[in-house]
């Protein structure tokens, strides 16, 4: 169901004439080949280029979804901005994984938006919203609507990668990167395919904005 109402939502995008690229992340598959090989591999950048090849594995299926239906769909998966930006000019959608270790899909995700001059990011993740500590752990914890980017640094830190695998509603070497590029961002739901919609057309969402 997720699948064909986002393949609406691109072939809506398309027709409108906007350009969009999409990063994905690795989920499930690079999870469990992380986990399979770390009893042999102890190097933290091999262990990344796993998590990056399961990134790319997803960006595929949806890649391929979209030509299955002729959508204007870059027809290879870039693996550098430089390459994405091209890309970006040739065609109405771009879908990517990661690029190198030490850069989780957040941290490309925001490097692209901000090598094409986008107006802002949105991270479509698996939760609603940045909270005010993890939700997981506090039942206390407060959804935020609006913030900084300087507030959310302060939650999440900035410049620290993450340990291959590892996840956070926001990656901080992405924080970093939008703070020095000035840019604003979204997290949303992303599983909600109707919240990433309105968020893509300036409206009203469900999440948090983060304000540079």
């Amino acid at each position: 169901m997720w699948m064909g109402q986002w393949r609406q939502l691109v072939v809506h995008l398309e027709g409108n004439g906007r350009r969009v690229a999409f990063v994905v992340g690795g989920g499930l598959p690079a999870r469990e080949g992380i986990e399979l090989a770390k009893s042999c591999v102890k190097n933290p950048r091999r262990l990344d280029e796993i998590g990056i090849a399961g990134t790319r594995l997803n960006a595929t299926v949806l890649q391929q979804v979209l030509l299955e239906i002729g959508c204007d769909v870059a027809p290879t998966v870039p693996s550098t901005i430089d390459e994405a930006r091209a890309l970006l000019e040739a065609h109405h959608v771009v879908i990517m994984g990661g690029t190198v270790p030490g850069h989780t899909t957040d941290t490309v995700a925001v490097k692209l938006a901000s090598a094409v001059h986008a107006r802002h990011c949105i991270i479509a993740t698996n939760v609603s919203h940045v909270f005010s500590k993890d939700p997981r752990v506090h039942d206390d914890a407060e959804a935020i609507h609006e913030m900084t980017l300087a507030e959310l640094a302060a939650i999440t830190g900035i410049g620290d990668p993450l340990e291959p695998g590892a996840s956070a509603v926001v990656d901080p070497v992405a924080v970093k990167v939008a703070t020095e590029a000035g840019l604003d961002l979204a997290v949303l739901d992303g599983r909600d395919i109707s919240q990433l919609d309105r968020a893509l057309d300036g409206e009203l969402f469900e999440g948090t904005l983060i304000r540079a």
